[in-house]
């Protein structure tokens, strides 16, 4: 079989690439990340990532111990995608971008943007994943949703942290299905209708509760893989319970592995940190105004709803995305084209989601 990943054309197509590169994919996660794929009769990996200001992007593997033999990838013209055929990879694989910027030459290793799942913190690499073994029992809840007149009926919700409502004996955390298992019978017999998590999009910092994400396509792996959330959502909507996610477009963590400076600029934050920067966490605004952005931000939330069966997303922090001048004196921050203090860029992001 062919083992040379240079060897197989590029694979990304040209629709794909204009949607996301117009704002308008909202489903990206399908080409950009890391795919088990069989191409030309051989199995391997996909991995695609979206760099523009780099001037080399390469995947660096497990077993090169982060600093050893890189597999360069080919950038896909003016899109600013990178990507690359690895033949013999499979899944739970880790793996990171080492990227080097042509504004400076620095070089960094990144967790991938899009990347399904990751590697239990204190570690950051991203780990391919595999397609889900998930088999579904919800359509009758499904059905009953596409008729369910929500603006009216009564909601009763039971908010979520994973992380504290129930550890084992030890003191560890509970996997998604040990936690399935206990909390879903018991909010059914409070009487709630529906469930909220805060945050499983994977973050760095338990403090946190999961409102700084950096992974926003993986469930935190700090309770098992994404089947187990799969399970939890499932068995939930099989006892009549509705299942909403705590969804954090407004802001991420400067962690050097994540999204912060990406390919050496401020490529998913404004550049300038009267716009970039959240005076009170210490974290970094999207560029919503940036059309991949949008196309990223779009797709995270479609991809919760989708891949996992959400009936909704609870936005944090939607007022800090709303206002320019949120939390910050006159002089620190910028008005916009029309002299106001309202983002309009996140707005209209906000009309679309909805």
């Amino acid at each position: 079989a062919q083992t040379d990943p240079y060897a197989f054309p590029p694979q990304t197509g040209a629709d794909d690439l204009w949607l996301f590169s117009g704002g308008r994919h909202q489903e990206a996660w399908r080409f950009l990340g890391a795919h088990p794929r069989r191409i030309e009769g051989v199995e391997g990996v996909l991995f695609a990532v979206w760099a523009p200001n780099a001037e080399r992007v390469s995947v660096v593997m497990d077993e090169n111990e982060w600093d050893g033999r890189c597999l360069p990838c080919r950038v896909r013209g003016a899109s600013g995608v990178w990507e690359l055929f690895v033949p013999g990879v499979d899944p739970g694989t880790l793996y990171k971008y080492e990227i080097r910027s042509r504004i400076d030459g620095c070089i960094t290793l990144k967790a991938d943007p899009y990347g399904r799942a990751a590697e239990l913190r204190p570690r950051t690499a991203s780990v391919v994943a595999g397609p889900s073994a998930h088999r579904w029992e919800d359509d009758a809840w499904l059905r009953a949703r596409s008729a369910w007149d929500w603006q009216h009926a009564p909601v009763s919700i039971y908010e979520v942290h994973l992380g504290s409502w129930r550890r084992r004996p030890d003191g560890s955390l509970a996997s998604y299905r040990e936690t399935a298992d206990r909390l879903v019978p018991h909010a059914v017999e409070l009487g709630f209708t529906h469930l909220e998590l805060l945050p499983v999009t994977e973050y760095p910092l338990d403090e946190s509760w999961g409102y700084q994400p950096t992974g926003y396509f993986a469930p935190t792996s700090r309770h098992g893989d994404a089947d187990g959330l799969r399970y939890l959502v499932d068995l939930a909507h099989r006892h009549g319970l509705g299942v909403l996610l705590d969804w954090v477009p407004g802001h991420f963590p400067r962690d050097a592995h994540g999204l912060a400076g990406f390919d050496g600029t401020a490529l998913y934050e404004y550049a300038d940190p009267r716009l970039g920067s959240h005076p009170d966490w210490g974290t970094l605004v999207f560029n919503y105004g940036r059309h991949e952005v949008r196309s990223f931000l779009l797709s995270s939330a479609r991809y919760w709803l989708e891949e996992f069966h959400f009936d909704g997303l609870r936005v944090d922090a939607v007022a800090s995305m709303l206002y320019l001048d949120y939390s910050r004196r006159p002089g620190e921050w910028l008005p916009n084209a029309h002299g106001g203090n309202e983002n309009l860029d996140a707005s209209a992001l906000l009309r679309e989601l909805n």
